[in-house]
């Protein structure tokens, strides 16, 4: 939880860090000092000190909003910095850090860096630092982060977060299946609208859109993949395709709060009018590893349990997995799930591959198996968000139906 940060630096014997500031949206900066729309500076957090925002003097006002301390840029003398380093924005923003740190009282030491922003700008960044301030030892992480450990348990406000983006999402769920269904069969086995056009995906895409910002959310980056498309995993689906009856169609949602925040993800497969043979035979079984998963679980167990007895099972029918076959392209290819909060995909993972992970109160996860067969001109996946109460229970916040066969009521 946040309120690990301490701990986790004293364990990386870290004195400080510092989340950059740039001009996308930060998951670090937001878990750090909560959600901050500004352009420029740097939030920096000293061990057993409260997080300190330093902003562009635009933008102070919008820093202060999260009842953290705000210095602007000029108050912290980054003018001063500048004209030392004969106007060059560049050598000036890299000596602006230990400056600041200097300026709240780190001299010296182990200091994290963390954020997103442009590769290139960044390396050039750390190396100039590394060269020019050796009093300082500048660091990234890789594998399992400072911020990773932090994110595996979410606190009550966070939970209560994810609960709202939750609901918000099962509604355009809702609304986006009685959008299909309120349209009717073409001759050629193709959805069509009242004037007799086809629905095409991106009509749908177009309408999910317009409902999540109804809702308050965004996309980032929805998966609605028809036929041999809803066979490869990751495919967004092609908006000029129409809408066909009798293909699976994998619905893939993963909205997060507007602007930056939270997310739920959500799966669910449809067919159009009718479920071919092959289609709801994989569907049956998906639902079957659904429910193994369910059982399986209990706090304190290794998620990777919860991954092998699905594999077991799809291996059973036939199936090829990641673990009999890595890097197939059918049958069971991918992890069961993965933590959720401010990224998409956090820790704890849910694979054969996780070796440290293991389920916990606190853990918002998702379940998603699925089974794939692109050359046979499908795919069917089916995921819920889960997040795990204090007493150990898993509780679904997907609570929307699962029914396969989406009717025409057109």
């Amino acid at each position: 939880m946040k309120t690990d940060i301490d701990r986790l630096m004293a364990e990386r014997d870290m004195g400080a860090l510092i989340v950059p500031v740039h001009e996308v949206y930060s998951p670090f900066l937001d878990y750090l000092v909560g959600s901050v729309r500004i352009t420029h500076g740097m939030a920096v957090k000293i061990r057993d000190r409260d997080p300190v925002i330093i902003a562009h003097g635009m933008e102070t006002d919008e820093a202060a909003a999260t009842g953290h301390q705000v210095h602007s840029m000029a108050e912290m003398g980054f003018y001063d910095v500048l004209k030392a380093a004969d106007n060059d924005s560049g050598r000036a923003e890299v000596a602006f850090i230990p400056h600041c740190l200097a300026r709240l009282g780190v001299t010296g030491g182990k200091v994290g860096v963390y954020g997103v922003g442009h590769l290139h700008k960044i390396i050039a960044q750390m190396d100039a630092l590394r060269a020019d301030f050796p009093d300082y030892t500048f660091v990234g992480e890789s594998g399992r982060t400072l911020f990773d450990e932090a994110a595996i348990t979410k606190d009550a406000d966070e939970i209560s977060r994810i609960r709202v983006v939750a609901a918000a999402t099962n509604a355009v769920l809702a609304q986006t299946w009685d959008f299909i269904a309120s349209h009717r069969a073409g001759d050629d086995e193709t959805v069509i609208d009242a004037d007799g056009q086809p629905l095409l995906i991106g009509d749908v895409r177009r309408f999910i859109l317009g409902a999540l910002l109804a809702q308050g959310l965004e996309d980032t980056g929805m998966i609605f993949a028809q036929g041999r498309d809803a066979g490869m995993p990751h495919s967004r689906g092609r908006d000029e395709m129409p809408l066909k009856l009798g293909q699976s169609i994998v619905f893939d949602l993963f909205p997060r709060e507007r602007g930056g925040g939270y997310h739920h993800d959500v799966t669910r497969t449809w067919c159009i009018g009718t479920v071919p043979e092959a289609v709801q035979a994989a569907y049956d079984q998906v639902m079957t590893a659904f429910d193994i998963s369910v059982e399986v679980y209990k706090p304190g167990l290794p998620t990777r349990h919860m991954q092998e007895a699905v594999q077991d099972y799809f291996e059973a029918q036939g199936h090829p997995t990641a673990r009999t076959h890595p890097g197939t392209d059918k049958g069971y290819v991918h992890s069961l799930g993965h933590g959720l909060g401010l990224q998409v995909h956090e820790k704890p993972g849910i694979s054969h591959l996780s070796k440290d992970d293991v389920f916990e109160a606190g853990n918002v996860i998702t379940i998603e198996p699925g089974l794939y067969y692109p050359a046979d001109g499908y795919g069917v996946r089916v995921e819920d968000t889960f997040c795990i109460n204090a007493d150990g229970t898993l509780e679904s916040l997907t609570p929307f139906k699962k029914d396969i066969l989406l009717e025409l009521q057109g």
